[in-house]
């Protein structure tokens, strides 16, 4: 089933964010249909760096194309303002699709962007992205591959603005609806009654952000057809690594944490070492 496909399915598809092969292949095994790669987690885990436009378009498609050779989930990544103008956001799309990406996130945030639940976020006009949703969904080599338009207006302009720029960018072309940081349970539900039926629309759950935290069924209730937790798993693993951190730094050893992690034959089971071993003794004759 295509990703299209499967966004006018219930239940509601929770794509858990990713930013390696690893989590990835993680989320994959933990019972996921799909995957979101998420700017935010590669600038935090690659870079170090807060998620204020510092990822390149190469290093998102470079880590597309590795996770792309772990798992074969559909992926949906993030494409930022498409790095640039109408002709930049349609490169993007070439690379990115080229990688294996199954969906590209676009928002209308100026460039440098910034993640969508800090503040000071500044917007480009409603004709500009348009264009750009126009433009890469004709650079897509294949119907399949979806454009996600993502509008900030309601940090910048209100309710009102946001769900007029959504409505734009349904005409353009865009095959999902991502309203970001919705600041009550009410304007969630107000943007789904607004497009019921019309679009799959996509909600983003960000701990401690602007949106209250919904469950999947909840928002499946709402109207909402796809729900990211883009950013969770870094967070998890900040708060891991660094008890991990001062535990080896107290104790000088790993046995007072060896309860909260794998060993080395643990982890070898999760990345499946024993069959891609055997694997390779079958081509050496």
């Amino acid at each position: 089933m295509s990703l299209r496909a499967r966004l006018r399915r219930a239940p509601i598809l929770v794509a858990p964010g990713v930013y390696d092969p690893l989590t990835a292949a993680l989320a994959e095994d933990a019972g996921f249909e799909a995957l979101y790669l998420s700017g935010a987690a590669v600038a935090y885990t690659r870079l170090g760096r807060p998620d204020i436009g510092l990822t390149s378009v190469t290093e998102m498609a470079d880590t597309m194309a590795l996770i792309r050779d772990r798992v074969d989930l559909p992926v949906v990544i993030d494409a930022d303002t498409g790095f640039g103008n109408a002709l930049n956001a349609q490169r993007t799309m070439r690379l990115y699709e080229r990688a294996g990406a199954n969906a590209l996130q676009v928002e209308d945030q100026t460039f440098p962007k910034r993640c969508g639940h800090l503040s000071d976020k500044t917007l480009i006009p409603t004709s500009e992205m348009t264009g750009k949703i126009a433009a890469m969904a004709d650079a897509r080599a294949s119907d399949e591959t979806l454009v996600i338009a993502r509008t900030d207006a309601i940090g910048v302009e209100g309710i009102e603005a946001a769900l007029d720029r959504a409505e734009a960018y349904v005409e353009a072309g865009a095959d999902v609806l991502f309203v970001e940081a919705p600041r009550s349970g009410e304007e969630l539900a107000r943007v789904a009654r607004h497009f019921a039926g019309r679009v799959p629309l996509l909600a983003n759950m960000v701990e401690g952000g602007a949106t209250p935290i919904r469950s999947a069924a909840d928002l499946e209730a709402l109207g909402y057809a796809l729900v990211i937790f883009p950013g969770g798993i870094v967070r998890a693993l900040a708060r891991t690594a660094a008890d991990y951190y001062a535990s080896l730094y107290e104790h000088g050893s790993n046995r007072p944490f060896a309860d909260r992690m794998d060993d080395f034959d643990g982890l070898n089971r999760r990345l499946g070492t024993a069959g891609m071993l055997a694997a390779g003794r079958r081509y050496e004759g």
